[in-house]
């Protein structure tokens, strides 16, 4: 019979390859950057957001804060190698006025990382007390990156379209909240399985969403220029 810590190894071990799949899932966007010369009307927010993320979550893997996340690690610093490469080219083909936008946000990002990792292990001596700070400020900012899609759901809601929401990403999605939850719940970790749970519902809607409104979906229809501006 397979133990609790190795079911917990394989279910993380899917989980890294679907949040790998994830954060790859930009690369035809920056594709298309990288062709163009140009971001266009692309927005780097959600890159840059990620990229605190991500560190926030390395810092909260290691040994000295959380012990046994090594999983946690190991995705969480190939997703901001990842998005570090998306927010370099966006530094390289934007205008300046967003260029600055973006230095001024990743300094920013720096240094609160600085203050963090500096109070951590500081002011808190045991993995216990550090694990609930850096858990909390994870949690947030997950719900943060988890929120983001509230718009597009919106919008589907609104034009009763799924047109510009891929079932596929929606998806993997869920399966990542879904699978991260229960990797938290095998060794219970609450600060993983709370924005994961709350992401795995946000992909679950988002498929509701798609059921419902695949049929009235006008495929061929090009969107407005009024539509674009409030994607």
């Amino acid at each position: 019979m397979v133990d609790t810590e190795t079911t917990r190894t394989i279910v993380g071990l899917i989980g890294n390859v679907i949040s790998f799949c994830l954060f790859l899932s930009p690369v035809p966007t920056f594709i298309q950057i990288l062709k163009n010369k140009s971001v266009q009307d692309y927005r780097p927010d959600p890159y840059v957001a990620t990229v605190l993320n991500c560190m926030m979550w390395v810092f909260y893997g290691l040994p000295i804060v959380h012990p046994d996340s090594i999983l946690i690690i190991t995705i969480n610093g190939i997703g901001l190698v990842i998005e570090t490469i998306y927010v370099l080219i966006f530094l390289l083909y934007s205008p300046w006025p967003t260029r600055r936008k973006i230095i001024i946000a990743i300094i920013v990002e720096v240094l609160f990382m600085i203050v963090v990792i500096t109070i951590t292990l500081s002011l808190l001596h045991t993995t216990k007390a550090r694990s609930n700070l850096v858990g909390v400020l994870c949690i947030i900012f997950n719900i943060m990156m988890y929120a983001s899609p509230l718009t597009i759901m919106r919008k589907v809601i609104k034009t009763k379209s799924v047109k510009y929401m891929p079932f596929a990403l929606s998806l993997a999605n869920f399966c990542n909240g879904l699978i991260w939850a229960a990797y938290a719940l095998l060794k219970f970790d609450a600060y993983v399985l709370i924005p994961n749970s709350l992401g795995a519902l946000s992909g679950l809607v988002q498929l509701i969403l798609y059921a419902a409104f695949y049929r009235s979906t006008k495929w061929d229809e090009k969107p407005s220029e009024v539509e674009l501006s409030e994607a």
